[in-house]
């Protein structure tokens, strides 16, 4: 695989981000109404504990190895193989590390450790795959969820070489799927391991939630903060959707709909993928397509943005309030800049970044068709515990 197509499986994992309304255009807020009534469904609280790994060779320009941890979708842990050491990226964090004045070293060790680990993974799959030079990537995730509500739990764990899936673990039926041959003899040989297998189930449903709720206490005054969204109309010419873009949200479970005469779309509509700010709040922009919907019908349109604890925000689709990209359309007579995000993702994107973001999008995009995710590990210490299985990869977080 060359530079060159590692570039673009990142830009294609990536490609939502890519395509979205960077923060700026979108921090001028429109004008919205209450709509307290005509909900359209309780966005569910589920929280979550993610841990993504990625090895690469043949890639100068990346880190040999990285490793993150995420809860809620915010990064807390991060670990490569240039510092070589783990590092918290959240004030919260402080008092873990103070209670448990260890927690960092043992982290610091076990990555390093998945670190040889990932790099024999690479060779293997490289060996499998009948190739010799070139640059290639292999990633980890692994994780639970769990719903405060209902108290019902998940978990996931899955690889992926040179960004397509590899092997991903089953929990309901303690087995392995292997979606291209290459897995498949490691997937016998997963298989056999029962007791493994059964310890996977005892740790996504409990240890791993256990570490989930310790996360959540410890980072409450961030992790479980509300923050309303900022709704603006968007377009880039007169012949192109116009796109509902809120950002500036906390948490990230959103619904972001549109709806005609009161009754949500289905058609016409391109919803996208919930997305980070720089800031730690999220974005996300649903298009709507309006090519044979002549002007004087817009006014039956509105978007919805609904936001557990706050009441609905509801913009009408009204022609003053859409910032365009091509002339004085709006009120506010224009975009600020370019509606393009190529520049300044290129610009936010940092190598490292972009590692991360590609594993997060791959998530997304596994759990969107498969219901198979991933997400972190831990027990005594959260490092992914990938030791046990040499390509055949790696396994969870083990203290």
């Amino acid at each position: 695989m060359s530079n060159a197509e590692v570039s673009r499986i990142l830009r294609d994992l990536a490609s939502e981000m890519e395509r979205r309304p960077p923060e700026s255009v979108a921090a001028v807020e429109t004008p919205s109404t209450s709509a307290p009534t005509l909900a359209r469904h309780p966005v569910d609280v589920i929280h979550s504990l993610r841990y993504f790994s990625t090895a690469s060779s043949g890639l100068s320009s990346f880190p040999e190895f990285v490793a993150v941890g995420m809860v809620d979708e915010v990064q807390f842990l991060h670990y490569d193989s240039v510092s070589k050491r783990a590092v918290p990226k959240q004030a919260w964090m402080d008092q873990l590390t103070t209670e448990d004045p260890d927690y960092l070293e043992r982290n610091t060790e076990g990555y390093q450790g998945n670190q040889q680990v990932y790099k024999g993974n690479v060779e293997t799959a490289k060996k499998r795959f009948n190739q010799t030079g070139g640059a290639h990537m292999f990633q980890w995730m692994s994780g639970c969820e769990w719903d405060d509500e209902d108290d019902t739990t998940d978990g996931h764990e899955q690889y992926a070489y040179d960004g397509e899936d590899f092997i991903a673990f089953d929990l309901k039926t303690l087995t392995w799927v292997a979606p291209v041959r290459q897995a498949v003899s490691t997937k016998l040989r997963w298989d056999q391991d029962r007791a493994y297998n059964q310890y996977k189930k005892h740790y996504f449903t409990k240890e791993c939630v256990d570490w989930l709720k310790k996360y959540l206490a410890n980072g409450k005054s961030t992790l479980q903060r509300t923050e309303r969204p900022r709704v603006s109309l968007l377009q880039r010419s007169p012949s192109s959707p116009v796109v509902c873009h809120a950002t500036g949200f906390f948490p990230d479970r959103v619904v972001v709909f549109w709806r005609r005469d009161g009754q949500e779309l289905h058609e016409q509509v391109d919803p996208g993928e919930v997305l980070p700010n720089h800031d730690g709040t999220f974005q996300v922009s649903v298009d709507l397509e309006l090519t044979a919907v002549p002007q004087e019908d817009w006014g039956r349109y509105e978007c919805v943005v609904q936001l557990k604890g706050i009441e609905d925000i509801s913009t009408p689709l009204d022609p003053a309030l859409i910032r365009t990209n091509w002339g004085k359309t709006g009120r506010d007579g224009g975009l600020p800049g370019p509606f393009l995000v190529a520049g300044s993702v290129a610009g936010a994107l940092l190598l490292v970044g972009a590692l991360v973001l590609a594993g997060v999008c791959w998530h997304r995009k596994w759990n969107g068709s498969a219901k198979r995710p991933a997400a972190g590990s831990d027990t005594s210490s959260e490092i992914p515990e990938g030791q046990k299985h040499l390509l055949a990869l790696t396994p969870d977080p083990k203290s």
